[in-house]
Protein backbone atom coordinates (compact mmCIF):
# COMPACT_ATOMS: atom_id res chain seq x y z
CA UNK A 1 0.00 0.00 0.00
CA UNK A 2 2.41 2.38 1.16
CA UNK A 3 4.68 2.04 -2.52
CA UNK A 4 1.54 2.33 -4.18
CA UNK A 5 0.68 5.22 -2.41
CA UNK A 6 3.88 7.06 -2.92
CA UNK A 7 3.88 6.00 -6.76
CA UNK A 8 0.59 7.87 -7.23
CA UNK A 9 1.90 11.03 -5.39
CA UNK A 10 5.07 11.06 -7.69
CA UNK A 11 2.72 10.84 -10.40
CA UNK A 12 1.48 14.23 -9.80
CA UNK A 13 4.54 15.80 -9.17
CA UNK A 14 4.86 17.86 -12.30
CA UNK A 15 8.79 18.18 -12.62
CA UNK A 16 8.65 16.61 -16.39
CA UNK A 17 8.51 19.96 -18.42
CA UNK A 18 5.09 21.16 -20.32
CA UNK A 19 7.16 20.61 -23.42
CA UNK A 20 7.61 16.89 -23.08
CA UNK A 21 4.18 16.62 -21.80
CA UNK A 22 2.61 18.26 -25.09
CA UNK A 23 4.78 16.47 -27.70
CA UNK A 24 4.64 13.16 -26.13
CA UNK A 25 8.92 12.71 -25.75
CA UNK A 26 9.93 10.50 -23.22
CA UNK A 27 11.29 12.67 -20.16
CA UNK A 28 15.19 13.95 -20.37
CA UNK A 29 17.64 11.52 -18.50
CA UNK A 30 17.77 14.86 -16.29
CA UNK A 31 14.01 15.01 -15.48
CA UNK A 32 14.38 11.25 -14.77
CA UNK A 33 17.06 11.69 -12.44
CA UNK A 34 15.36 14.15 -10.35
CA UNK A 35 12.28 12.19 -10.53
CA UNK A 36 13.79 9.12 -9.10
CA UNK A 37 15.76 11.43 -6.23
CA UNK A 38 12.41 13.06 -5.74
CA UNK A 39 10.81 9.38 -5.04
CA UNK A 40 13.61 8.51 -2.65
CA UNK A 41 13.11 11.87 -0.74
CA UNK A 42 9.75 10.90 -0.32
CA UNK A 43 10.45 7.05 0.81
CA UNK A 44 12.40 8.56 3.75
CA UNK A 45 10.19 10.96 5.06
CA UNK A 46 7.77 8.26 4.96
CA UNK A 47 9.75 6.32 7.18
CA UNK A 48 10.83 9.20 9.56
CA UNK A 49 14.15 10.03 8.22
CA UNK A 50 13.58 13.27 7.45
CA UNK A 51 17.14 14.51 7.29
CA UNK A 52 18.23 11.62 4.89
CA UNK A 53 15.09 13.64 2.78
CA UNK A 54 16.48 17.12 3.11
CA UNK A 55 19.85 16.13 2.17
CA UNK A 56 18.92 14.60 -1.18
CA UNK A 57 16.64 18.03 -1.62
CA UNK A 58 19.43 19.92 -0.97
CA UNK A 59 21.15 17.97 -3.41
CA UNK A 60 18.89 18.72 -6.25
CA UNK A 61 18.65 22.22 -5.54
CA UNK A 62 22.05 22.53 -6.26
CA UNK A 63 21.39 21.77 -9.99
CA UNK A 64 22.14 24.01 -12.56
CA UNK A 65 19.70 21.75 -15.03
CA UNK A 66 16.28 22.93 -12.81
CA UNK A 67 13.04 24.19 -14.71
CA UNK A 68 10.83 26.05 -12.62
CA UNK A 69 8.79 23.00 -12.25
CA UNK A 70 12.12 20.71 -10.95
CA UNK A 71 12.26 23.59 -8.44
CA UNK A 72 8.66 23.85 -7.22
CA UNK A 73 8.57 20.27 -6.84
CA UNK A 74 11.76 20.04 -4.96
CA UNK A 75 10.58 22.71 -2.73
CA UNK A 76 7.77 21.01 -2.34
CA UNK A 77 9.16 18.24 -0.68
CA UNK A 78 11.51 20.23 0.97
CA UNK A 79 8.79 22.16 2.72
CA UNK A 80 6.50 19.39 3.47
CA UNK A 81 10.17 17.10 5.41
CA UNK A 82 10.93 20.84 7.28
CA UNK A 83 7.39 21.00 8.30
CA UNK A 84 7.62 17.23 9.91
CA UNK A 85 10.82 18.37 12.07
CA UNK A 86 8.13 20.21 14.14
CA UNK A 87 7.31 23.58 16.02
CA UNK A 88 10.18 25.40 15.42
CA UNK A 89 11.25 24.76 11.87
CA UNK A 90 6.95 25.88 11.07
CA UNK A 91 8.81 29.40 9.84
CA UNK A 92 10.85 27.97 7.53
CA UNK A 93 8.38 25.32 6.13
CA UNK A 94 6.12 28.39 5.27
CA UNK A 95 9.24 30.13 3.29
CA UNK A 96 9.79 27.16 0.90
CA UNK A 97 5.97 27.58 -0.01
CA UNK A 98 6.69 31.31 -0.14
CA UNK A 99 9.69 30.42 -2.73
CA UNK A 100 7.37 28.79 -4.36
CA UNK A 101 5.04 31.85 -5.07
CA UNK A 102 7.86 33.48 -6.44
CA UNK A 103 8.75 31.22 -8.90
CA UNK A 104 5.18 30.59 -10.22
CA UNK A 105 2.02 30.65 -8.01
CA UNK A 106 -0.14 28.86 -10.84
CA UNK A 107 2.34 26.98 -12.81
CA UNK A 108 1.45 24.07 -10.87
CA UNK A 109 -1.99 22.82 -9.60
CA UNK A 110 -1.02 22.82 -5.47
CA UNK A 111 -1.39 22.13 -2.82
CA UNK A 112 -1.62 18.21 -3.16
CA UNK A 113 -2.76 15.48 -0.92
CA UNK A 114 -0.03 14.43 0.93
CA UNK A 115 0.35 18.21 2.18
CA UNK A 116 -0.42 18.55 6.08
CA UNK A 117 -3.48 20.80 6.85
CA UNK A 118 -1.55 24.07 8.05
CA UNK A 119 0.38 24.00 5.16
CA UNK A 120 -2.71 23.66 3.40
CA UNK A 121 -4.13 26.87 5.20
CA UNK A 122 -0.20 28.64 4.99
CA UNK A 123 -0.69 28.06 1.26
CA UNK A 124 -4.40 29.71 0.70
CA UNK A 125 -2.84 32.39 2.42
CA UNK A 126 -0.30 33.17 0.52
CA UNK A 127 -3.23 32.10 -2.61
CA UNK A 128 -5.17 34.91 -1.02
CA UNK A 129 -2.72 37.70 -0.58
CA UNK A 130 -2.16 37.35 -4.22
CA UNK A 131 -5.69 37.21 -5.09
CA UNK A 132 -5.13 33.89 -6.81
CA UNK A 133 -7.57 31.51 -5.12
CA UNK A 134 -8.57 30.78 -8.01
CA UNK A 135 -5.85 30.49 -10.92
CA UNK A 136 -6.65 31.54 -14.60
CA UNK A 137 -5.75 27.63 -15.67
CA UNK A 138 -8.87 26.45 -12.87
CA UNK A 139 -11.49 28.30 -15.44
CA UNK A 140 -12.27 25.54 -18.33
CA UNK A 141 -15.47 26.84 -19.66
CA UNK A 142 -16.11 22.66 -20.99
CA UNK A 143 -15.77 21.64 -17.35
CA UNK A 144 -17.44 22.52 -14.81
CA UNK A 145 -16.81 23.13 -10.97
CA UNK A 146 -18.47 22.05 -7.91
CA UNK A 147 -17.74 22.82 -4.32
CA UNK A 148 -19.11 20.49 -1.67
CA UNK A 149 -20.15 22.13 1.84
CA UNK A 150 -19.91 20.84 4.78
CA UNK A 151 -23.61 18.70 6.32
CA UNK A 152 -25.40 19.63 8.05
CA UNK A 153 -26.26 17.29 11.03
CA UNK A 154 -30.12 18.45 11.75
CA UNK A 155 -30.72 15.31 14.19
CA UNK A 156 -32.30 15.90 17.26
CA UNK A 157 -32.16 14.49 21.24
CA UNK A 158 -29.07 11.98 21.84
CA UNK A 159 -29.31 11.24 18.04
CA UNK A 160 -27.25 14.68 17.12
CA UNK A 161 -24.48 14.13 19.96
CA UNK A 162 -24.38 10.78 18.99
CA UNK A 163 -23.98 11.09 15.47
CA UNK A 164 -21.18 13.95 16.32
CA UNK A 165 -19.41 15.05 13.35
CA UNK A 166 -20.34 12.63 10.95
CA UNK A 167 -21.31 15.07 8.70
CA UNK A 168 -18.45 16.25 8.02
CA UNK A 169 -17.13 12.84 6.89
CA UNK A 170 -20.48 12.25 4.33
CA UNK A 171 -19.01 15.56 2.85
CA UNK A 172 -15.50 14.67 2.34
CA UNK A 173 -17.38 10.79 0.90
CA UNK A 174 -19.33 12.80 -1.54
CA UNK A 175 -16.32 15.02 -2.53
CA UNK A 176 -14.16 11.90 -3.15
CA UNK A 177 -16.57 10.05 -5.03
CA UNK A 178 -18.03 12.92 -7.24
CA UNK A 179 -14.04 13.60 -8.04
CA UNK A 180 -14.04 10.61 -10.61
CA UNK A 181 -15.98 12.64 -12.99
CA UNK A 182 -13.04 13.43 -15.31
CA UNK A 183 -16.05 16.40 -16.56
CA UNK A 184 -16.10 17.66 -13.17
CA UNK A 185 -13.65 19.74 -10.97
CA UNK A 186 -13.74 19.57 -6.85
CA UNK A 187 -13.19 22.91 -5.25
CA UNK A 188 -11.19 21.61 -2.22
CA UNK A 189 -12.79 21.49 1.07
CA UNK A 190 -10.06 22.99 2.67
CA UNK A 191 -10.09 25.72 0.56
CA UNK A 192 -13.92 26.40 1.01
CA UNK A 193 -13.45 26.83 5.11
CA UNK A 194 -10.38 28.62 4.57
CA UNK A 195 -12.20 31.29 3.11
CA UNK A 196 -15.41 30.86 4.93
CA UNK A 197 -12.80 31.91 8.21
CA UNK A 198 -10.80 34.35 6.07
CA UNK A 199 -14.11 36.61 5.55
CA UNK A 200 -16.11 35.34 9.36
CA UNK A 201 -19.08 33.70 7.64
CA UNK A 202 -18.88 30.52 9.99
CA UNK A 203 -19.01 31.74 13.50
CA UNK A 204 -22.53 30.79 13.77
CA UNK A 205 -21.14 26.95 13.02
CA UNK A 206 -23.66 27.07 10.21
CA UNK A 207 -23.35 28.08 6.61
CA UNK A 208 -26.74 29.27 4.91
CA UNK A 209 -27.23 28.83 1.69
CA UNK A 210 -27.18 32.19 0.38
CA UNK A 211 -23.32 32.80 2.17
CA UNK A 212 -22.26 29.05 0.52
CA UNK A 213 -23.28 30.58 -2.92
CA UNK A 214 -21.28 33.52 -1.69
CA UNK A 215 -18.24 31.83 -1.29
CA UNK A 216 -19.26 29.54 -3.79
CA UNK A 217 -18.66 32.32 -6.51
CA UNK A 218 -15.29 33.98 -5.00
CA UNK A 219 -14.00 30.64 -5.77
CA UNK A 220 -15.27 29.82 -9.50
CA UNK A 221 -17.78 27.32 -8.49
CA UNK A 222 -20.49 26.77 -11.02
CA UNK A 223 -22.38 24.13 -8.77
CA UNK A 224 -22.51 24.15 -5.15
CA UNK A 225 -23.80 21.10 -3.26
CA UNK A 226 -25.34 21.70 0.34
CA UNK A 227 -26.97 18.21 2.18
CA UNK A 228 -27.86 17.47 5.83
CA UNK A 229 -28.66 14.49 7.81
CA UNK A 230 -31.37 13.95 10.66
CA UNK A 231 -31.80 11.47 12.87
CA UNK A 232 -35.49 11.31 14.89
CA UNK A 233 -35.44 7.59 15.96
CA UNK A 234 -33.44 4.79 16.09
CA UNK A 235 -34.91 3.34 12.25
CA UNK A 236 -35.77 6.86 11.42
CA UNK A 237 -33.51 8.95 9.66
CA UNK A 238 -33.13 10.89 6.41
CA UNK A 239 -30.43 12.52 4.31
CA UNK A 240 -31.60 15.06 1.48
CA UNK A 241 -28.71 16.73 -1.14
CA UNK A 242 -29.28 19.25 -2.87
CA UNK A 243 -27.35 21.25 -5.92
CA UNK A 244 -27.64 24.95 -6.64
CA UNK A 245 -26.60 26.96 -9.69
CA UNK A 246 -23.98 29.15 -8.21
CA UNK A 247 -25.08 32.12 -10.68
CA UNK A 248 -28.70 32.18 -10.05
CA UNK A 249 -28.52 30.66 -6.54
CA UNK A 250 -31.50 28.75 -7.80
CA UNK A 251 -31.62 24.60 -6.82
CA UNK A 252 -31.29 22.88 -9.93
CA UNK A 253 -31.58 19.29 -8.79
CA UNK A 254 -31.89 17.51 -5.25
CA UNK A 255 -32.45 13.94 -4.05
CA UNK A 256 -33.26 12.24 -0.41
CA UNK A 257 -33.26 8.65 1.14
CA UNK A 258 -35.34 7.95 4.23
CA UNK A 259 -35.06 5.23 6.56
CA UNK A 260 -32.77 3.29 8.68
CA UNK A 261 -29.49 5.64 9.85
CA UNK A 262 -27.18 3.53 7.33
CA UNK A 263 -26.20 7.14 6.25
CA UNK A 264 -22.87 6.07 4.34
CA UNK A 265 -25.25 3.38 2.37
CA UNK A 266 -27.16 6.68 1.65
CA UNK A 267 -24.43 8.92 0.26
CA UNK A 268 -23.38 6.38 -2.10
CA UNK A 269 -26.60 5.81 -3.58
CA UNK A 270 -27.45 10.08 -3.52
CA UNK A 271 -23.99 10.82 -5.05
CA UNK A 272 -25.39 8.17 -8.00
CA UNK A 273 -28.59 9.85 -8.55
CA UNK A 274 -27.36 13.42 -8.21
CA UNK A 275 -24.93 12.28 -11.33
CA UNK A 276 -27.96 11.26 -13.12
CA UNK A 277 -29.93 14.35 -13.01
CA UNK A 278 -26.87 16.49 -13.70
CA UNK A 279 -26.48 13.63 -17.12
CA UNK A 280 -22.86 12.85 -15.56
CA UNK A 281 -21.55 9.40 -16.96
CA UNK A 282 -21.22 6.49 -14.69
CA UNK A 283 -19.35 3.59 -16.05
CA UNK A 284 -18.93 0.05 -14.41
CA UNK A 285 -15.19 1.32 -13.19
CA UNK A 286 -16.05 4.35 -11.71
CA UNK A 287 -19.21 2.62 -9.80
CA UNK A 288 -16.68 0.08 -8.20
CA UNK A 289 -14.41 3.10 -7.12
CA UNK A 290 -17.57 4.83 -5.47
CA UNK A 291 -18.64 2.14 -3.90
CA UNK A 292 -15.17 0.68 -2.38
CA UNK A 293 -14.00 4.31 -1.28
CA UNK A 294 -15.92 4.76 2.16
CA UNK A 295 -17.06 2.23 4.63
CA UNK A 296 -20.18 0.41 5.48
CA UNK A 297 -19.23 0.93 9.28
CA UNK A 298 -20.96 3.54 10.60
CA UNK A 299 -18.14 3.13 13.82
CA UNK A 300 -15.59 3.62 11.64
CA UNK A 301 -16.67 6.40 9.92
CA UNK A 302 -17.57 8.20 13.01
CA UNK A 303 -13.74 8.07 13.72
CA UNK A 304 -13.17 8.89 10.59
CA UNK A 305 -14.89 12.17 11.12
CA UNK A 306 -13.30 13.30 14.10
CA UNK A 307 -9.58 12.38 12.40
CA UNK A 308 -11.08 15.17 9.94
CA UNK A 309 -11.82 16.89 12.18
CA UNK A 310 -8.64 16.80 14.54
CA UNK A 311 -6.91 17.21 11.06
CA UNK A 312 -8.40 20.71 11.18
CA UNK A 313 -7.32 21.53 14.65
CA UNK A 314 -3.55 20.97 13.32
CA UNK A 315 -3.71 17.78 15.99
CA UNK A 316 -2.16 15.15 13.97
CA UNK A 317 -1.18 13.03 16.80
CA UNK A 318 -5.35 12.51 17.32
CA UNK A 319 -6.02 12.41 13.76
CA UNK A 320 -4.02 9.93 13.02
CA UNK A 321 -4.97 7.60 16.05
CA UNK A 322 -8.66 8.53 14.61
CA UNK A 323 -7.51 7.20 11.10
CA UNK A 324 -5.92 4.26 12.51
CA UNK A 325 -9.15 3.23 14.59
CA UNK A 326 -11.31 3.51 11.98
CA UNK A 327 -8.89 1.47 8.87
CA UNK A 328 -8.74 -0.67 12.12
CA UNK A 329 -12.50 -1.20 12.40
CA UNK A 330 -12.56 -2.10 8.50
CA UNK A 331 -9.59 -3.01 6.61
CA UNK A 332 -11.19 -2.00 2.96
CA UNK A 333 -11.29 1.46 4.52
CA UNK A 334 -9.07 2.70 1.84
CA UNK A 335 -9.64 7.03 2.39
CA UNK A 336 -8.55 6.06 6.34
CA UNK A 337 -5.67 3.80 5.49
CA UNK A 338 -4.50 6.82 2.84
CA UNK A 339 -5.18 9.56 5.69
CA UNK A 340 -3.09 7.03 7.98
CA UNK A 341 -0.35 7.50 5.47
CA UNK A 342 -0.39 10.86 5.24
CA UNK A 343 -0.24 12.06 8.95
CA UNK A 344 1.96 9.23 10.08
CA UNK A 345 5.42 11.11 9.53
CA UNK A 346 3.84 13.97 11.99
CA UNK A 347 3.20 11.96 14.66
CA UNK A 348 5.51 12.37 17.99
Amino acid sequence: MKRLFLFTILLSLLIISPLSLQTSRPASASESVIAEKLAEAVDVYFDGEFETGLAITNELLSRRDLTPNDNIAILEIKSIITYAKGQRYKREAFGYLQDISHIGHCLVDLPREMWPSELRSKWYELCQAKELLVCPSDQDPEIQTIAIMEFDNFSIGKYKEELGDLSKALADFFEYDFSRFTDLKLVERDKIDHLLKEVKLSEEGRIDQATGVRVGKMLGAQLMVFGSIAQIGRKDARMVVRVVNVETSEIITSADMEGRPAFVEMEKKLVKAIAEKLDLVITDQMETAIQESATTDMDAAKLYSLGLKYMDEYQYEKAYDHFRQAYDKDNSFIEAKRKMEIYKPLVG
